[in-house]
């Protein structure tokens, strides 16, 4: 009987019957857990043989796990700009990261259209505990100001390359540190207060973790100290398994405290993975997918999606739908009752969380773009993906997933049909902007500083 409740209440949410504002019994928690630099195959669930993640892989065999989703692009910023505005990144304001910034990455602009605004609007009391990555405590950026009640973690993505930091950030205050703490460690400890102190509300955390991101430093190898690997593979290892253990205390923390019924359990990775210290070849973490990040083929964008919701999604479930970070958007909206405010290039993927299929609404196409490198582009079109390596080469390469998962075989010469309606929906899901541009290399540090208020930095001074 509890089941049915459950699902009825579900088939409700998707139908938008909940307004904004509704009611807490009607409301479930959402926990969006995203780590750093995770690869593809780098979840036992997703088929890593070396790397031990029993606490993931539980949740996904009692949940749901999503074969072919895919990150805003393949870098920490832009990314995680197109998952909190529910954009592609042919549209977000941020496209890549910002070397010479001052004060960490490109902020976000003031009164930006943010899950967590919606969220709150919808009666969530909301929470960033991780790398934020999208601007300062001391500019239009702030998480707090753009629709979190608390932070705590990393503002600057180059500050949380640190797992022994001297501080961290709580909301707009610095935390000092004696850089013998484990970074991560207080991050777990933070989600986990905050869940208790809302155990009676509807909560929204966005918990973006820094693992696996290189620096390799973890407290103890654990389980791999006696392996015959490098240092490094071993604290990288290390890393993803105390992530693992992590996520297994939150979801047990749910079950203590009775709310883990009403509670969506997210996991995900920011991008592909990092490929140092063997991640790509020894630990196979792209998988059977191609290259890593920032790069457009498939080991760049393609990110493992775990959904546990017990009594709602059905176990051991696993979906070929074709979703996004731009999705979060609209399935949050779903979920909360909630309304975003102006356009988002997102759909909502609760159909496919409740085994609705049937009325799952798909995708025209997905747009990828990233202006760092040799600065690239990519779409994905059903089973068609197309791939411009290096925009100002403009030399464009096709791929026919079904056939060749690894894109190995550009075959753009034999059907130009394809090759010329892909490069035209490129064309049209592609906005200027003059930050982000070939004519400037990529990032335009004038433009950046001008268009967010901040006084450009004088490279000159002593």
């Amino acid at each position: 009987m509890e089941k049915c409740i459950g699902w009825i209440m579900a088939f409700l949410l998707i139908g938008g019957l909940l307004g904004e504002g509704a009611s807490a019994e009607e409301q479930p928690n959402v926990i969006y857990i995203m780590a750093d630099d995770l690869g593809y195959a780098d979840l036992g669930c997703y088929g890593q043989e070396k790397i031990q993640t029993p606490r993931i892989d539980a949740l996904a065999a009692k949940g749901l796990r999503f074969s072919q989703h895919y990150a805003g692009t393949s870098v920490c910023a832009p990314t995680r700009c197109s998952l909190m505005t529910g954009l592609h990144t042919g549209h977000t304001f941020i496209r890549a990261n910002s070397p010479g910034y001052p004060d960490g990455q490109t902020p976000i602009p003031e009164g930006t259209e943010t899950i967590g605004r919606m969220m709150q609007r919808a009666g969530y009391r909301t929470a960033c505990i991780g790398k934020w990555g999208l601007g300062s405590a001391h500019d239009s950026g702030y998480a707090v100001k753009q629709g979190f009640d608390e932070f705590f973690g990393y503002y600057d993505q180059r500050h949380a390359h640190n797992y022994y930091p001297d501080h961290l950030w709580r909301n707009d205050q610095r935390v000092e540190l004696d850089k013998k703490t484990y970074s991560h460690d207080l991050l777990t400890a933070e989600a986990i207060r905050f869940i208790e102190e809302n155990k009676k509300r509807p909560f929204f955390l966005y918990l973006p973790y820094c693992i696996p991101h290189a620096k390799f430093q973890v407290p103890e190898l654990g389980i791999y100290a006696d392996k015959p690997w490098t240092k490094n593979q071993k604290a990288q290892a290390a890393m993803i398994t105390r992530m693992d253990r992590d996520v297994g205390a939150i979801a047990d923390k749910l079950r203590e405290l009775g709310i883990d019924k009403n509670t969506l359990i997210l996991f995900t990775s920011d991008h592909g993975t990092h490929g140092a210290a063997g991640a790509k070849d020894f630990f196979q973490a792209s998988g059977p997918l191609r290259s890593i990040k920032r790069s457009m083929y498939e080991g760049g964008l393609r990110v493992p999606l775990v959904a546990y919701w017990p009594g709602t999604i059905q176990p051991g479930g696993t979906t070929d739908h074709l979703s996004a970070f731009w999705d979060m958007m609209p399935t949050l909206a779903d979920l909360s009752g909630g309304k975003p405010k102006g356009d988002h290039d997102g759909i909502s993927f609760v159909p496919t969380l409740l085994g609705d299929a049937a009325n799952q609404k798909q995708h025209e196409y997905l747009y990828f773009e990233l202006y760092e490198g040799n600065m690239n582009r990519a779409i994905r079109m059903g089973k068609w993906k197309g791939v411009i390596p290096n925009l100002k080469k403009d030399t464009f390469q096709l791929f026919d997933l079904e056939t060749d998962l690894g894109e190995s075989q550009n075959i753009a010469a034999a059907h130009p049909k394809i090759v010329a309606t892909l490069r035209a929906k490129m064309v049209e899901a592609h906005t200027e902007s003059p930050i982000w541009n070939l004519k400037s290399n990529g990032f335009n540090l004038k433009a950046a500083c001008e268009a967010t208020g901040i006084e450009m930095p004088n490279r000159n001074k002593k």
